[in-house]
């Protein structure tokens, strides 16, 4: 491998130390230039570096940098400070810092620069900005972007693991018979708390490093290539409808009520929540919120934030929604439209500063409601607290608030939707296409049709590369946890095309029919908690088609491994499509949350699936665009470095308001669609 590319794969491991210190489990140290060293070790850097290259394998040569730095814009963020994309000030210092690593002329200069920087800089603001970059650089394709939990354990995992993981690693030899350290099932809250049914899905690894990905794919601040992807602020939207809506339906497989949204930020906050997770940067536990918490205008030292802002920025977004337009900073108004309008929103909602229309009109809404319930429990400072999990994109999932914020950011946007015109009838038919079976099914034997399981499973991630100042030998440190699984199933759908070949768009959503009260939900409510399985394109022949398509397949999902995926090259595949998959394809909501829980008696859902003229849907990618095997959990996460490859609208049937009372009357008239119905059967056993 390149030594560069290796270079920068070496600098997302063991964050917090010095970057002389051996890598690639001990075998690989930096030679570093006399000027990369801090003050602090500068005056016996011949020391330090020869005590750390004894016994290595390989030793990295970096090179003096053309023209040093100057940080001074990155000094107001101390190295053992939290960092928070939510935080205006944090975000213009990350912003600042992705571009002087693009600015990079080659590939050399750019492990130079991030060498020399990453003992200079906070630790957490370095590994974004610095995985950003690598993410964007078109010399840096190659190089694998760890998963955030694999570089920051302690913000996913219970506090006494780590110490429990450096006890095994320090007395159990590497090659001997080193067990796993055990993470708690439910460690936040006891069964008093009926929000803690839902501890599994809140507070999964896999779901939380899904929205940090997320955030590192599609940055709101930073260089024009980096922020201004193709519908952003429509992705924006349409991920955390659906993080939302799978959130509702789990809910309801927990005999809980859907989400009441937090409209009133004066409000009580009845939750409380207790994370009992560590900064990675400072060893302090993440603030907790208290129940009942009311919340308070913000006064800290690296920005201030009042409710009646956030209250006004929302009066003006509600009041443009209704008047169908917004205005830009010269007074031009700007339809919300059907196509762009729900974009234009994204981005002024989420305040991408080089994308909203009027930042200074509109504001800041969805960032600072962030910031203001992250800083509940001390607004003001006095205590010299920190932000809670709700100020960090890495942990803010966790909280049960999340939901409820993002259930009203989540109206807002609907609001715009609902007053679209209802899809016609030439929008959502495909003449000559009639769909006339629907089945899901487990395996090949005997599983009954349409009735999918799931259940818990135990399985390990591998804290090594994260855990600084440990044995540098080790590059197994495992920590055992529980989460949420699924049978792999198969769909298979009949289709009979009575024209000529044609290529079709698959859609396929499950739709809950009934709440926690066993109620049977109106189709308003069933579009508006439509669950995204799949998305794929279908060549239908003349005459009878049978359409199959696995589970894992999915357009939302990224598999399990991916999630959790080792660190290092001794891990990776070694057939080149799918080391290409495996280093790119980080994004994307995890495989073993795809299908909600379910109950134990089974829980009844539509199994919905339309088939759509793809001729219609198209999208010409830019000639100039590099091949890319990345292609998975599109739905979410788009396509790197291309168009978002469908011209639908995201969420498309379910995305604005159908012509019809019931899913029933909807689906019957049009043949191109069709449903069934679909049970999802827990079994709460543990497997593995």
């Amino acid at each position: 491998m390149n030594t560069d590319l290796k270079a920068l794969e070496l600098l997302f491991q063991r964050p917090l130390e010095p970057v002389f210190t051996t890598r690639d489990q001990g075998k690989t140290v930096f030679d570093l230039p006399e000027s990369f060293y801090t003050d602090r070790y500068r005056n016996n850097s011949e020391e330090v570096a020869n005590r750390f290259s004894q016994n290595v394998q390989t030793r990295i040569p970096l090179r003096e940098l053309t023209s040093v730095p100057n940080l001074d814009f990155a000094a107001k963020l101390g190295r053992k400070h939290q960092f928070s994309l939510f935080n205006s000030l944090h975000r213009e210092i990350a912003s600042q810092l992705v571009k002087l690593y693009l600015d990079a002329p080659n590939l050399q200069q750019f492990v130079s620069l991030a060498a020399y920087t990453k003992d200079r800089l906070n630790p957490v603001l370095f590994q974004y900005s610095y995985a950003v970059a690598v993410a964007h650089r078109p010399d840096t394709r190659e190089v694998p972007i760890p998963n955030i939990s694999q570089v920051f354990p302690s913000n996913f995992i219970e506090p006494s693991a780590f110490q429990d993981a450096r006890q095994e690693a320090s007395v159990v030899e590497k090659n001997g018979n080193r067990a796993p350290i055990t993470i708690p099932d439910n460690y936040t809250a006891s069964d008093r708390e009926d929000e803690q049914r839902l501890a599994y899905f809140r507070e999964d690894i896999g779901v939380n490093s899904h929205h940090w990905h997320w955030h590192l794919v599609y940055p709101a601040s930073g260089p024009a290539t980096v922020v201004n992807k193709d519908r952003r602020g429509e992705l924006f939207y349409y991920m955390h409808h659906q993080i939302l809506a799978r959130y509702n339906v789990e809910r309801f497989c927990n005999n809980l009520k859907r989400v009441l949204p937090l409209n009133n930020l004066r409000e009580e906050i009845i939750e409380g929540y207790f994370p009992k997770i560590l900064s990675s940067v400072n060893n302090r536990t993440y603030p907790a919120r208290i129940s009942n918490q009311l919340l308070r205008d913000v006064d800290r030292p690296d920005g201030s934030i009042e409710i009646s802002d956030v209250e006004r920025w929302r009066d003006r977004v509600l009041a443009a929604i209704d008047q169908g337009f917004v205005e830009d900073t010269k007074g031009t108004r700007i339809p919300l439209d059907e196509k762009r309008g729900i974009d234009i929103l994204g981005n002024l909602v989420e305040a991408a500063p080089s994308l909203s229309v009027n930042m200074q009109y509109y504001g800041n809404l969805h960032n600072q409601g962030h910031n203001i319930i992250s800083f509940a429990h001390d607004p003001d400072a006095r205590h010299l607290e920190d932000f809670g999990v709700m100020g960090d994109v890495t942990t803010a999932m966790r909280d049960p608030i999340f939901y409820r914020w993002h259930g009203f950011i989540d109206n807002v946007f609907n609001k715009h939707k609902a007053l679209l015109p209802v899809y016609t009838n030439d929008e959502l038919s495909f003449n000559g296409i009639n769909v006339t079976y629907v089945e899901a099914k487990i395996g090949a034997g005997p599983a009954r049709p349409n009735t999918l399981l799931t259940y818990w499973q135990r399985s390990t991630a591998n804290l090594a590369a994260g855990l600084d100042f440990g044995p540098v030998e080790d590059d197994t440190i495992g920590a055992n946890f529980r989460h949420l699984q699924n049978a792999p199933w198969t769909y298979t759908f009949n289709v009979t095309n009575s024209g000529a070949r044609r290529t079709a768009t698959c859609r396929i959503f499950i739709c809950p029919k009934t709440d926690e009260r066993n109620q049977p939900l109106r189709l308003e409510e069933q579009r508006l908690m439509a669950i995204e399985m799949d998305k794929f394109t279908a060549e239908l022949m003349p005459g009878e088609n049978t359409v199959r398509r696995e589970s894992t397949q999915s357009s939302v999902a990224i598999p399990f491994e991916r999630s959790f995926r080792a660190v290092g090259v001794n891990y990776q595949p070694t057939a080149a499509d799918e080391l290409a998959r495996f280093r790119f394809c980080g994004c994307g909501w995890p495989q073993h949350l795809l299908l909600p829980k379910g109950k134990p008696e089974g829980m009844l859902f539509d199994l919905f699936v339309m088939f759509s003229d793809y001729a219609n849907e198209a999208v010409a990618q830019p000639t100039n665009t590099p091949n890319d095997a990345c292609s998975t959990a599109y739905s979410f996460c788009g396509l790197k470095d291309k168009l978002y490859p469908d011209a639908r609208t995201m969420g498309f049937p379910f995305d604005r308001r159908l012509p019809n009372d019931n899913l029933t009357d909807f689906v019957g008239a049009f043949s191109n669609m069709a449903k069934t119905d679909l049970t999802i059967r827990f079994n709460d056993k543990l497997v593995g």
